[in-house]
This record gives structure tokens, sequence and C-alpha cells, in this order.
């Protein structure tokens, strides 16, 4: 792998919001996550449970439901007491309809639907129909005080307490008749709808059970409590010759530490989140291959999209956050060591700038320029771009005005090598040029989107010598652009996975693209076809480890003097492909092969392989290479995030 010299940086204080509500969409296989701060988040079951599309949160959208309609159209409503669709095309919000019932609290869709149902504050349960391009408020279903068909009333009974009042947190109402309820008691109760009479409790929690999703079989249910605890029940014979069924409670599963706020159910996983940050997929044990639950187990932790840029020339991190950006700069030391050693730092890192936004929009992407000089960041409605000067340890920020109309919001933000241009991909599909003066810019040219489509770019790739564009959209498609004659250059052949991360290389001009499948493509924009290296790999095939990791790759980038190598890294590993070794197949010890020490080093030799790998730095939101020797390493562990979450509910252990 070589000796490399890391900044190790922890002081990334980043702590993603918890998740509110999750939807699953069996015609897609997609899952939507709205997070506390508004956020919207896409994930791609049949796509290695990649983050495909977000929208950004807005700090008076505290998003309370969630779901899907007509198909794979997207609603969510909130305490603002609005239905927002989103667009997943142009990944904005498409409009917002005042529901006029106050807060919004709960929602969905009709079997059919065509139709949602919302239910409000003061009481009332509003119908609206679902038309091509909106949706028209239909009929309001006034709160009723005496006309109910029937009423069940829950037991305010909790450990021997009968004064507690006891909140049902979550109905689901089955195709015959049973509905189930769960509550602040900590039961999970069925009721038989036709005589309103209780059939049956469960007390399975000390604390609230606050979610529940039924399967579309309704041959199984899951549920999520305060204790962090999701518990799954089935229905099964009472016998094995019995047509009679009854429901039964399975093992509890503890994969969180805080509440459990939402829970989906797919035809094969378990799908929970809450408070605590993560999204859990726990696949079915008698639905998937894969028999054991550990093996299979998903946590999503982190965005599947880059935080992080860094300015190399003067060793500068950007990271961004939902309402501000912050501007470090590394530390440094002159003492030296072995491989190895953790050295002492002789000047400590500097927080240089706190850039907070107005408004109460989040920011979508930002950049740091190659030479530290510009900052560019976008919200939902505008573009920024700020140009700074460095006078000793003080920087002078300048904001530049006058932004063009066109340009009102940015999923993708890139400077060139030099600095001297800003490429911006919009939400409709078009990429913008623009050259960068002395504290203004001048625009130079937009890329019009491919006739019929209106696909948004998320992301982007320039050439280190400027004269290459490559972009992705939401779908698996990369567009190579020629900056210098201002032209569509070439179409990568389509993949049937998303592109998670892409880069083109200094020298050959060659297009590195890594799926969300976890195969890595190498493509010549000069010669409009695969290499010869990627060709080979994509016959042989990738190590099975390889291909099982369950994070994606995030970020790709090349040493400048060793054209051979490809520097990657996900979340729980980086990773050296040397270009001019064998490929490793099934039979090689994937991780951590040890280098020949001499010539005569034959078994060494034999099993050195292209992919050097460490495992040292998680989880790790960013990597690069600052200069030939010198690396830079960005991690956020998970237990800085856990100690800033408000306390989880204690649990008496045994013995204690």
């Amino acid at each position: 792998m070589g000796e490399f010299k890391v900044h190790r940086v922890r002081f990334f204080n980043y702590v993603p919001p918890g998740i509110r509500c999750v939807a699953y969409n069996n015609q897609s296989n997609r899952l939507a996550v709205s997070r506390t701060d508004g956020t919207v988040e896409i994930y791609n079951l049949s796509a290695n449970y990649f983050q495909e599309k977000f929208f950004p949160g807005h700090e008076s959208r505290a998003t309370e439901a969630l779901c899907w309609a007509e198909g794979q159209r997207l609603f969510s409503a909130g305490l603002n007491g609005e239905i927002l669709e989103y667009d997943l095309q142009a990944l904005n919000v498409k409009y917002a309809l005042d529901a006029f019932g106050g807060p919004i609290w709960s929602m969905t869709a009709s079997p059919s639907g065509s139709q949602l149902l919302v239910g409000c504050e003061d009481g009332s349960v509003k119908l609206f129909q679902i038309t091509p391009d909106n949706i028209h408020f239909e009929r309001n279903f006034d709160r009723q005080k005496s006309s109910t068909v029937r009423k069940m009333i829950v037991d305010r009974q909790y450990m021997g307490v009968s004064k507690r009042k006891c909140i049902v947190w979550g109905v689901a109402f089955l195709s015959d008749g049973t509905v189930i309820s769960v509550d602040s008691a900590g039961k999970v109760q069925f009721w038989d709808s036709a005589t309103g009479t209780l059939v049956k409790s469960h007390l399975i929690s000390n604390a609230d059970v606050q979610s529940i999703a039924v399967a579309d079989q309704e041959d199984s249910f899951v549920v999520g409590t305060a204790e962090g605890t999701i518990f799954h029940f089935q229905l099964v014979s009472v016998t094995s010759n019995s047509s009679e069924k009854q429901w039964v409670r399975t093992k509890p599963f503890q994969h969180h530490t805080h509440d459990v706020r939402a829970v989906a159910h797919s035809p094969t996983a378990l799908i929970s989140g809450g408070t605590d940050t993560h999204l859990v997929i726990r696949p079915l044990m008698e639905k998937v291959e894969v028999k054991n639950y550990d093996a299979a187990l998903r946590k999503i932790t982190f965005p599947h999209r880059c935080l992080i840029s860094c300015s190399k020339k003067k060793q500068l991190l950007l990271f961004q956050f939902a309402h501000h950006l912050e501007l470090w700069r590394l530390g440094s030391t002159v003492a030296t060591g072995k491989n190895g050693d953790t050295l002492p730092l002789s000047k400590n890192a500097d927080h240089l700038l706190h850039l907070k936004t107005k408004g109460p929009e989040n920011i979508i992407c930002s950049c740091i320029s190659p030479c530290g000089s510009w900052i560019a960041y976008s919200t939902v409605s505008r573009v920024f771009l700020y140009r700074l000067n460095y006078e000793h340890d003080n920087i002078n920020l300048k904001r530049v005005s006058k932004m063009p109309a066109f340009l009102r919001s940015a999923l993708q933000i890139m400077f060139s090598e030099d600095s001297k241009k800003l490429f911006v991909a919009s939400n409709q599909g078009s990429l913008h040029i623009f050259q960068l003066l002395e504290g203004s810019f001048k625009h130079l040219h937009t890329f019009q989107p491919q006739s019929g489509t209106v696909e948004a770019m998320c992301l982007l790739a320039v050439s280190p010598d400027g004269n290459w564009l490559a972009a992705s959209g939401t779908s698996a498609g990369v567009h190579v652009y020629n900056v210098k004659h201002l032209k569509l250059h070439c179409t990568v052949p389509a993949y049937n996975f998303p592109v998670t991360a892409l880069a083109i290389a200094p020298i050959t001009n060659n297009l590195v693209i890594a799926h969300s499948d976890q195969q890595v493509f190498e493509y010549s924009i000069p010669e409009k076809q695969y290499t010869e290296w990627s060709r080979n790999i994509q016959k042989q095939g990738f190590h099975h480890l390889w291909l099982q990791r369950d994070t994606p790759i995030t970020h790709i980038s090349f040493h400048p003097k060793r054209p051979m190598h490809i520097l990657l890294h996900d979340a729980y590993m980086f990773c050296i492909i040397d270009k001019s070794l064998p490929l490793p197949n099934d039979k090689t010890l994937l991780y951590n092969p040890l280098p020949p020490t001499n010539e005569s080093d034959v078994f060494r030799r034999r099993t050195a392989h292209a992919f050097k790998i460490s495992k040292i730095y998680k989880p790790l939101l960013f990597m690069d290479l600052l200069d030939e020797r010198t690396l830079v390493a960005v991690e956020r562990p998970l237990d800085d995030i856990i100690a800033q979450l408000p306390p989880p509910i204690k649990k008496k252990k045994f013995g204690t």
C-alpha cells in the first residue's frame, strides 16, 4: 500500500437527525425515511439498500406522517399542517397544500391509492382525492361526539397504577375486521371491530410501544418500543392439522439504544428507525437465503453522500451541517517516527470559520476550491458563493452578489483543479459552467438535459486538466462533456445499479465509476470505451468478500505520481487498487495480504494482489490525498454520536 502520514480528524461534530417516519413501497421496493429535521431520504432496497435520493430538510417542517400512493407518488405531512408531494425526478417539493386542520399527526392512502386521509390536531379527518398533478380536498369528517359506530376503551392500568393516562400510539385495521393497537402502557392488543371487544392482550414492554407496521399478506407485523426493542408477531396455526390460527410473539430484537419511532414491514425484512439515528434492516429468516440474521443485518447511520470537501493547497477541510459550514485548518507536526506511531502535534487544528445560513432551509451541498479561496453552497432556493482572503490567522469573507436568476438551486457543486471554474448541477438536469474572476464570476455555458428528460444530476467529476466533466443522475446513466468545445462527448453504457461515486484520473482521463452493487468500472473518455483493465476485472469478477460489503463507495481519488493506483473508500474501509498487480480470486485472502519482504519471498509474492485494504479508520466519512505522502481521514465514532443524544430509558438489569 505504501507509507503515508495520515491526519486522523475526529472534530467533525456531525450528528445525523433522528428517524421519525418510514414508508415502504412494495411496487418499487423502495423505502422512504423522514428525519426530525424534515429531511426525506429514498433507499433503493433492490440496489444494495443505497440512498439514491434525498430531499433537504426545513426548519418549519416537522414530519409526522409519510406514505406512498398512486404507485410511486410520495407524500408527507406534519406539524405545520401542510401536505407535501415530492418530485422524484427533479428532487424537489412539487407543492405544499394546507389541510386547514392544524398540525397533522397521521396520514394514510386508501387501498386503491387514489385517496389520502389525514388526521388533524382539531380532531377532524380530511379526505383528499389524488389527481394526476395534484390533490384536491373532497370531504371533511368532523370529530365525532355521539354518533360513533363502535368504541373500544384501552385499559389504563400500567404496572399496577391505574391513574396514569394511556395513549394509543398506533392502530392497524386488518381485512378480517381485527384491530391491533399499541399504547403507552407497553401493550399490543387485538380487538374485534364487529363487537368492539378485546380479544387478546400482550404486555411486551415496561415502556411505550410507539409504532406498528403490518405485512401486505397480513400474516406478520412488527412493533417498536421506547426501550429500543422491536417485536415480531406472526399468525400461525394452533396445531399442525388445524385451520385455526393465532397471533404469536417471536423473539425480540435489540438493535437500537433509544426509542424506535418508526417501523416498516417489507416482504423479506423488518425495518426500524428512531432517536438513535440508525436505520436497521433485519431480513426475515425464512425469506432470505442467508440463514444468519447478523450476517444479513443492515444498519445504516450516515448519508450515502459526501459532507466534506478539501483544499489540498492550504490543508483545509470544509464541513457541512444542516444550517452552517465549518472551515478548519489541519494541525501539523515536526516529529518523526516509524510505521504505526502516533505523532504529537506541534500546531493544533484551527477552527477558521463558522458560516451560518439565513432562513429555514437546510444546506443541500457545499464545496471549497482546491486553492482555498472560494466556498460555494446551495439551499433549495439559492446558491451562495463566497471569496476568501487570508491575512495571517484572519479570514476576510466576501459574498459574491447578483447570482443569476436561473441558478436557483444546486444538487452538486464542484470547482476545477486550478480553481478557475465552477461547475453547478441543477435539479432540472442542466449543468452550468462559470468562470471565476477576482471577487466575481462569468457564466460560460449551460449543458441542457437530454431531450425528453428532467433527471436531476447528483454527482459530478472534473478532470484535473479541466477539459472533461462527468455527471451522473439518479438513475445509472453517466454523461461526459467536453468542456473545451462545450458539447456532449459520450454517454457511458447504462448499468442496472446507481452510481455512488465517480472521478477522472490525471494523464489518462480514465473515468472510474463505483456502483451500489460494489462493482467498479474504468472507462476511457478519449477512446469512449471501457479500459482493458476494466474488461479483465469484469471477466474474472470481484472477490466475493468485496461484493458482500454493505456500505457504498462514496469517494474516489488518484495518486499524482502513481497512475496505476486508484484510491477509494466506504464507511468501513480504505482501499488502494494497484492495477499493475493481479486480481484476487475467491481463494485468495482479500484483506491485508502481506507484501513481499525481498525478491526470494516466493509465497508472499504469489499471494500479493491488486487490492490493498485498511480497516483502521472507521466510521470513515472522508479520505483523500493531500500530497504524495500525506492522507487525511475524517472519522466519526458512533460512541461520540450516542453521547450527544438524549439519555435512553434505563432498563433494570438482572441481579441489580
